[in-house]
């Protein structure tokens, strides 16, 4: 039977009738959406996905480069790791956030902490909005086989009271560091976060976080670019400036925890947490400004764009890679062994959280064009569940991840 324009019309009449009805009989409490608990003023994170126990492992993957890995546990028994690096093929020092190192010998740890760093100061627990680390990162000296010099950045606990970020160098004499000496500290007491890596012509970067990013008078929310004893280069960007700290190399950064040097082209890459999404990895060029707090590619963590009606990076340096919804970035390597052929050239970066919910921590593998430009992302090490806090390529041509856990752990990635 045809319906005619009659009917049509009374059976449009019939349902919105009854849509009117059903918006009468349904309790308002329904249409609301539920109200999220804030604490300083950031919402309080769910819990059901975290605190995951890592099992012992090994761990089998396939991956989409058609090359299956074996990811295998050597400790997990150090608390709250920051980063690693390795002095030669048997060995692995960890850095931690309590302010100690710990070796690791033939995939074996040491009972006993290093001894010879310096004191530092940590508090706040990790992950959390404010919180300080005691132990932030290590870096071999380019020369290293002749001089034995391993770096570390921490936070120094100021005299007059409060800490602040600092810079120092001791010998590694194969079981302690010797003669630690203090290089650099931040006389604005900014803290942050303090990833290191050395450049081809020999100069140190790191990072920093807090402050203001747009004040050159100011450490804070910056890239810092020195000489190997601490003092800054005549040829930094605004070295020669009235009232501007001739550390600074670059500015406009809020949270940088993760810095490479690329490989073939000697870039400074640095990555950097947005607030709610607008992770970003960043080339980072002399002088120039990377826009924090005025633009940004994520949202506030109450829910509005950082920078306004809609994200933009209009009139500063744009990333050449961002995440929405954030996955809080962390420790980067660019992989260069021969141990896993397929990721050769791929970028790695750590995970603390995917879209502000804890117990999502991963590795994401970003594989890039011949200009350095974003083809594909890969998302390893989800099951586990751990915040990756770092990853670094050892002299074996394998990939080493450390988690940021109360039982922290040191991962290998070698082919199955």
């Amino acid at each position: 039977m045809s319906i005619t324009k009659p009917s049509i019309s009374r059976l449009k009449h019939f349902s919105l009738t009854l849509l009117c009805i059903c918006l009468i009989v349904v309790p308002a409490d329904n249409q609301a959406q539920q109200l999220i608990p804030y604490q300083g003023g950031v919402p309080v994170a769910p819990l059901g996905l975290a605190n995951q126990t890592l099992p012992e492992g090994p761990f089998l993957y396939p991956t989409a480069e058609a090359m299956d890995i074996r990811v295998v546990v050597l400790t997990r028994a150090i608390e709250f790791p920051t980063s690693l690096a390795f002095p030669d093929a048997e060995t692995i020092l960890v850095s931690t956030r309590h302010g100690k190192l710990r070796l690791l010998r033939n995939g074996v740890l040491d009972p006993e902490p290093v001894t010879g760093g310096p004191a530092s100061h940590f508090s706040g627990g990790s992950g959390l909005p404010g919180a300080i680390h005691g132990y932030i990162d290590l870096a071999l000296h380019p020369r290293y086989a002749e001089n034995h010099l391993i770096y570390l950045t921490y936070t120094k606990p100021m005299p007059e009271g409060g800490s602040a970020i600092a810079l120092g160098r001791g010998q590694w004499n194969g079981q302690a560091l010797t003669g630690f000496q203090e290089l650099w500290v931040a006389d604005d007491y900014t803290n942050g976060p303090g990833r290191i890596a050395f450049m081809p012509d020999g100069s140190l970067i790191m990072t920093t976080s807090g402050g203001d990013a747009q004040d050159l008078g100011a450490y804070g929310g910056k890239v810092l670019r020195f000489r190997d004893d601490g003092s800054a280069p005549a040829d930094n960007p605004f070295a020669d400036q009235d009232g501007v700290k001739p550390e600074i190399y670059s500015y406009g950064h809020r949270n940088g925890l993760g810095l490479a040097i690329h490989p073939r082209t000697g870039e400074i890459w640095q990555n950097e947490n947005g607030p709610n999404g607008g992770d970003e990895v960043n080339v980072i060029r002399p002088g120039r400004n990377y826009g924090w707090p005025l633009v940004s590619l994520g949202r506030t963590y109450l829910g509005p764009w950082q920078a306004g009606d809609r994200p933009t990076h209009e009139g500063y340096e744009p990333p050449v890679v961002y995440w929405m919804p954030a996955i809080a970035v962390s420790g980067m390597v660019f992989y260069t062994g021969d141990a896993l052929p397929k990721w050769k050239g791929d970028l790695f970066v750590g995970a603390l959280r995917t879209g502000e919910i804890p117990g999502t921590g991963h590795l994401e593998r970003i594989l890039f064009n011949e200009n350095m430009e974003e083809l594909r992302r890969e998302s390893l090490l989800v099951d586990l569940r751990q915040r990756i806090r770092d990853v670094r390529q050892g002299p074996d041509g394998c990939l080493y991840v450390v988690t940021d856990e109360q039982a922290g752990a040191v991962l290998r990635i070698e082919p199955r």
